[in-house]
């Protein structure tokens, strides 16, 4: 099946054609179709499954109509792990949209924080983001959430297994309720869940898609576990001795 039939027009086709994209993956065959109607989205996909462009594109097939764009707003919100991802995913944005006039940005932490507040004066209609830092832009009033269309949080269980689940769960309550949420992960744990729960269920007017392409991660079956309980101090020695225990 070509990416014409799932609802992506020209410019977006051409986009991805000159990248070698030919016919979806499981991942965007099932979830392009879904995000283009406008409907929230729960998918379990493992990285390298295509997840990236299975929300980018339709994001674009939607907001590739003629809007103003006020400064200081942002239309679509992805937010991301680390500061490596949200480079990446950018780069990904400005690809996929080069045949197109919308604009694209990522802010991080670890670097000057003023030219990123610079450059949200003007607007911008897709913004990939780290949870720390986007906080801390709405802090200084950089930038305001009243004309975001769409939420996505991507590789959720990697931002809950960093410690990001509280700052994502304050970012949700500064969002309006009038928006759609798109949520990527590789695993679907209670923590997971619960963020979902946050922009889901019985608040929505119909409860989000959900869709999985990958199996639940499993420990491979040649691997033996164990623990054994040490005090921190001897931790070091410890592992000393069980390396060359095992030489």
């Amino acid at each position: 099946m070509p990416f014409s039939k799932i609802g992506l027009s020209r410019p977006i086709i051409q986009a991805i054609k000159d990248l070698g994209y030919t016919t979806p993956t499981p991942i965007q065959k099932q979830a392009i179709p879904i995000i283009i109607s406008g409907k929230d989205l729960i998918a379990t996909a493992q990285t390298g499954t295509g997840k990236t462009a299975a929300f980018v594109l339709p994001i674009l097939e939607n907001f590739n109509k003629e809007r103003k764009l006020r400064g200081k707003r942002i239309r679509a919100l992805i937010l991301t792990s680390t500061r490596e991802l949200a480079v990446q995913v950018a780069a990904n944005v400005a690809e996929y949209s080069k045949h197109l006039t919308l604009s694209s940005l990522a802010v991080y932490g670890g670097i000057d924080i003023e030219p990123q507040v610079q450059r949200l004066i003007y607007g911008v209609d897709i913004l990939v983001a780290t949870p720390g830092r986007l906080l801390d832009l709405a802090h200084q009033r950089a930038l305001h959430f009243d004309e975001l269309e769409v939420l996505v949080l991507d590789e959720a269980d990697r931002m809950v297994d960093m410690g990001f689940a509280n700052d994502i769960h304050k970012i949700i309550e500064h969002l309006p309720e009038a928006r759609q949420n798109l949520l990527f992960s590789a695993t679907m744990s209670a923590a997971v869940r619960a963020i979902a729960h946050d922009f889901s269920d019985d608040k929505r007017s119909q409860p989000a898609a959900e869709i999985s392409i990958s199996p639940k991660a499993t420990t491979a079956p040649n691997i033996d576990q164990w623990l054994i309980t040490v005090d921190k101090d001897t931790k070091s020695a410890l592992l000393s001795h069980l390396i060359n225990q095992q030489k």
